[in-house]
């Protein structure tokens, strides 16, 4: 059974994961469509790159990847590109949402993938373009796949971590860009003036107190105990910590 984990900031409601899944089950047989997430922060393909890694982390030796947070789609600014890391396809725009999982990648083949725009929407390369991309890959039919180097790749000159905001999850907890084995627990966080320990666990915590941590993802997390950091804290995607002693 194959495995596509699909990545986008699409949302769940309308029709267009939908039709997605739908391209993909019509043209690759035994096929698992997992959604891995469509809340991505929206047309923000930087933030996204860092989330994309760290959940691609659960993924193994040959699954793929549909991912698709893509602000310039319908036009020349970026290509559509296959990337093979490690043993694992993904597929989508290259905008930078790749770099992340490149940058630490030990292997990574890249290809450019041609398309016919005549017969293409302008607003929706994930069904169109991507969605077949993969499937034409997953069969091993590689005639539409022009190899490029990781190098032209938007995001090449990113950095392998970001001190700052890329993600609220449905409890207003603030996810980072910075892997947790990357910062000592005995640093404090400052972030919008408040500074902010290190706990294990939100129990260890007064309510309403806030702390960081390292999250199942493996990135460190900022939160509250039994609240909403993103409004009590007033944070937004973006912002910067600082990690002092």
């Amino acid at each position: 059974m194959k495995r596509i984990h699909i990545f986008t900031d699409f949302s769940v409601n309308g029709p267009y994961v939908g039709e997605m899944k739908s391209v993909l089950t019509r043209h690759t047989e035994e096929i698992n469509c997992i959604d891995l997430m469509h809340d991505a922060p929206k047309f923000n393909p930087r933030a996204s790159a860092y989330l994309l890694a760290a959940l691609s982390q659960q993924f193994s030796n040959g699954d793929s990847c549909l991912a698709i947070v893509d602000p310039g789609v319908g036009s020349n600014d970026r290509r559509p590109v296959l990337i093979i890391a490690d043993g694992v396809a993904y597929c989508g725009p290259d905008n930078g949402l790749f770099a992340a999982i490149i940058l630490r990648a030990e292997n990574v083949v890249c290809y450019e993938i041609a398309t016919k725009s005549e017969s293409i929407s302008k607003t929706f390369h994930g069904r169109d373009v991507f969605a077949p991309a993969i499937t034409n890959y997953l069969n091993n039919d590689l005639d539409s796949f022009s190899e490029i180097t990781a190098e032209s790749l938007v995001g090449k000159d990113w950095s392998d971590d970001i001190d700052e905001i890329i993600y609220f999850d449905g409890f207003g907890n603030a996810v980072t860009g910075r892997r947790g084995n990357m910062i000592a627990s005995n640093r404090i966080l400052t972030l919008n003036g408040i500074k902010i320990r290190f706990a294990e666990t939100f129990s260890a915590i007064g309510i309403n107190e806030p702390f960081w941590y390292t999250n199942s993802m493996g990135l460190v997390e900022i939160a509250l105990n039994q609240g909403n950091a993103r409004k009590q804290l007033s944070l937004k995607i973006g912002q910067i910590f600082t990690a002092g002693r």
